[in-house]
């Protein structure tokens, strides 16, 4: 039972409850569409006269529209979808090697985007982001809502102001002010992992997004960590909780993390430290600058013994960090994301077996498994920071 903040808490005015009873419906329109107003009113119990009251409004706010459904004789049913000719926010994933910046629709289609290499310089990242923030917003007519921006950094959300980037080393970096500023459109920002973690509930299959807590492991140059806690994405007092990947596991690990250490969970299992065992194994420690780990991932799948037994320690270790969050917080799942999720069926039981050796008996089993976002999770954590505040409950 969740105590209630009687600092924040709304009182249940007739607004409050027409607002939380709008949004109900307009979630059984995006999870049941095409659905009828009959079969809304059946599963709500609401009155046949608030629903259409309802779709009323959703329909005047170009939310929901009709259309046919199939006809068993007479006259085909009208049911309701969701509305998604026109694109309704700007994603903008700022990755570390690249950014993409991308419109989509209220079913979080991508609609139109555009990639280019991150600069390490922040001022020349930020103006090539607003340069194509401009040029999609002037292609769209004014139906852009919100921006949306991911990115490897611990974020003030309150605030909308990134505090620290460990990877490009900036610090309060204005990028979200001067998107803003340039553009006269709303901004939220969120760090890449919390980001993946709100796609995953908004987006991800149904195995997925009907889990209430999970942990989001976001595997790439670094880790990170997105915490969902009862379907909400949980940030902190300060907005920053989730910094798991620089947590201490062990020493002596073959790469420094993003602030230097040898000691944390990133600088034993990220990319990075995959990629310095495989040079390890072939004794070439300039090697890593040479391939990729997309291209690593490849030679493991080919069957390249060095790749592979440098991708199954990675994972070995991957999964002592898991079986410490497993410990912890007792997550019903862990989600991993990131471009590792190529190489899931050579390392799944490598790190499954690792995180039940890390925890106790009679811990509750977590089930672990690959992302189900395909490529570009951070691009869709994007989307989901404008497209959630339209779908998610009103907090009473």
């Amino acid at each position: 039972m969740r105590r209630i903040d009687l600092k924040t808490a709304n009182v249940a005015r007739s607004n409050t409850i027409r607002d939380i009873n709008r949004q109900i419906v307009l979630n059984y329109v995006r999870e049941r569409g095409p659905i009828s107003r009959a079969d809304i009113a059946r599963e709500t119990e609401l009155q046949r006269s608030t629903i259409s009251h309802i779709v009323k409004e959703l329909t005047h706010f170009n939310l929901i529209k009709e259309v046919d459904g199939e006809s068993s004789g007479g006259r085909p049913p009208a049911l309701l979808t969701l509305r998604s000719a026109r694109p309704i926010a700007i994603g903008v994933d700022l990755g570390t090697v690249k950014t993409t910046v991308a419109t989509c629709d209220l079913t979080g289609r991508i609609i139109e985007k555009e990639e280019f290499w991150t600069d390490s310089a922040e001022e020349r990242t930020t103006s090539m982001i607003i340069e194509s923030v401009r040029n999609q917003l002037s292609k769209n007519g004014g139906t852009i809502e919100g921006i949306g921006v991911s990115l490897p950094a611990l974020v003030d959300t309150r605030k909308e102001h990134v505090l620290f980037s460990p990877h490009f080393k900036w610090r309060d970096p204005q990028i979200i002010e001067k998107i803003s500023i340039a553009t006269g459109i709303p901004v939220t920002a969120e760090n890449d992992a919390n980001a993946a973690a709100l796609a995953e509930l908004w987006f991800g299959r149904p195995e997925i997004r009907h889990v209430r807590d999970f942990i989001l492991v976001f595997i790439e140059n670094g880790i990170g960590t997105g915490i969902v806690f009862d379907g909400q994405v949980y940030r902190g007092p300060a907005g920053v909780a989730g910094e798991f990947g620089h947590m201490r596991i062990g020493t002596d690990a073959p790469i420094e993390c993003a602030t230097g250490s040898r000691e944390c969970w990133e600088a034993f299992a990220s990319e990075k430290a995959a990629l310095s065992r495989y040079a390890t194994r072939l004794g070439n420690q300039s090697y890593p600058g040479r391939i990729s780990f997309i291209q690593l991932v490849d030679l493991a799948l080919q069957d390249d013994e060095n790749a592979l037994l440098a991708l199954k320690e990675t994972a070995r270790y991957i999964g002592i960090g898991m079986g410490n969050l497993i410990q912890g917080l007792s997550p019903e799942a862990i989600i991993v994301g990131g471009t590792i999720v190529r190489a899931w069926p050579l390392i799944s039981d490598d790190i499954q077996s690792a995180a039940e050796q890390g925890t106790c008996q009679g811990i509750h089993q977590t089930k672990i498994m690959a992302s189900t976002l395909g490529g570009e999770p951070g691009l869709l954590g994007a989307f989901s920071l404008v497209l959630a505040d339209k779908f998610a409950s009103i907090s009473i």
